[in-house]
């Protein structure tokens, strides 16, 4: 394990670079790092039944208890949700929750695409050019990631913008712009943790877990693949949206509790990204910023 394993980003809002506080640390550093933690990773952690179990608690009366001290430990602020705490019959009906609208104001603009979800976010602004993700020397591998060829060449020299949600984030995710969504693919698979510090390891985590791949055609931007990855202790991806037109904003889904991620792949030259996120992805870090604010616009 390196000396250092602390997640940096850089937040949008306060215009500083600051630490994650990543829950369930020490246990990341043992399951992928230790010797016999990678061994409890092959045998339980990274597989369906894990998190399913790990789900089924979150779901139960009785882990109500646990939202109050998460609240407090993490900062939430709770004027945020739509419902109140004491609403709330478990755990993850609390990490599902919705937010008040006025809370995330969605960018009007029709030239501006928006983030999917809150969460910490990496612009990949080139697919083919060797770019930091997470480690030197790891890339991308679009074809294993979206499932075949034919969509995977669709995307070459384009951009990509990861939405990396940890379990202190509001997990309902949105369409980022206008457009004509076709039905959710889903890709089974297992479910590896996708926080930096397990990524760093091993970047084909993310397309060895479970995902789900929807089109999304829109008049501004070319024709967009929406991907949610699924990671570990994420009960299930929940796809809420109905086929067809959909709105800038309007909700596509939710995580059950877990860290997740969404990725949304853009044709070449069909947009450039915010200054933050190109500035900031150059040097392979995350940029905070909540759903609904710009991170990207026509070209």
């Amino acid at each position: 394990m390196a000396s250092d394993e602390s997640v940096q980003f850089y937040n949008r809002y306060s215009k500083k670079i600051e630490t994650e506080a990543i829950y369930g640390e020490k246990y990341l550093k043992f399951i992928y790092g230790n010797p016999i933690g990678k061994l409890a990773l092959w045998a339980a952690v990274k597989r369906s039944w894990f998190s399913g179990w790990y789900g089924k608690r979150m779901s139960s009366p009785n882990s109500f208890k646990k939202i109050f001290p998460f609240i407090e430990c993490y900062g939430l602020n709770s004027d945020d949700f739509l419902l109140s705490v004491n609403e709330f019959k478990c755990f993850n009906d609390f990490f599902s929750r919705k937010l008040k609208p006025s809370k995330r104001p969605i960018d009007p603009s029709g030239e501006i695409v928006v983030f999917p979800a809150d969460g910490r976010h990496l612009a990949i602004n080139n697919i083919s050019i060797d770019q930091p993700l997470w480690a030197k020397g790891q890339r991308l591998n679009i074809k294993k990631l979206l499932g075949g060829q034919n969509i995977a060449q669709r995307y070459e020299g384009g951009s990509v913008l990861v939405s990396r949600l940890c379990p202190t984030d509001y997990h309902r995710f949105h369409f980022p712009c206008n457009g004509k969504a076709s039905s959710s693919s889903p890709i089974n698979g297992f479910l590896y943790s996708v926080n930096p510090m397990a990524l760093k390891r091993n970047i084909s985590y993310l397309w060895r877990n479970r995902r789900f791949i929807t089109e999304l055609d829109t008049n501004d931007f070319g024709k967009i693949s929406l991907v949610e990855i699924g990671a570990t202790c994420v009960g299930g991806i929940k796809q809420t949206y109905n086929i067809g037109q959909v709105m800038k904003g309007s909700e596509k889904g939710f995580f059950h509790f877990g860290g997740s991620m969404t990725m949304i792949f853009f044709e070449k030259e069909k947009i450039i990204f915010s200054e933050d996120l190109l500035e900031n992805g150059k040097l392979g870090r995350e940029v905070y910023g909540r759903m609904g604010d710009h991170c990207a616009k026509a070209i």
